[in-house]
């Protein structure tokens, strides 16, 4: 009740404000004032001053924020530590994803396992030659 009666006595100041402005001849800041002093009367009278009276003054609501701000906190811990974690255990993108650090059209170097024998580099020049013959 307080808010509404708080809203139409602003709205009513901005529109004398702005007539007072329109009896300078200054019509086009006159309207700007008008628009801006009817905003608080139209949220009053479309029923947001009174729906946001009731999600302010709401204990369960304050609580759902609450906990809203943990998730996000814990969301961004969770984030920080795990970006922690991957620089000290010596990962980097390119163990994650060897992949997607190689340019395209090149295959990444993929080193062999421990205790493996080196397998000899494939021979694609004759794929290279066909591709070549129908210009891909």
């Amino acid at each position: 009740m307080l808010a509404e009666t708080i809203c139409s006595a602003v709205s009513a100041a901005g529109l004398g404000i702005a007539a007072l402005t329109a009896y300078r001849k200054r019509f086009l800041a006159a309207t700007r004032i008008a628009a801006y002093a009817l905003v608080p009367l139209g949220l009053v009278l479309t029923g947001v001053v009174e729906w946001l009276s009731g999600i302010v003054f709401n204990p369960t609501v304050w609580a759902g924020f609450g906990v809203l701000g943990l998730s996000w906190a814990l969301f961004m811990t969770s984030r920080a530590v795990e970006r922690r974690s991957a620089g000290r255990r010596g990962r980097s993108p390119e163990a994650i994803a060897p992949a997607a650090s190689a340019p395209a059209g090149q295959t990444p170097a993929v080193k062999p396992a421990r205790g493996a024998a080196a397998q000899p580099a494939e021979d694609f020049s004759d794929i290279e030659a066909i591709l070549k013959k129908h210009g891909i």
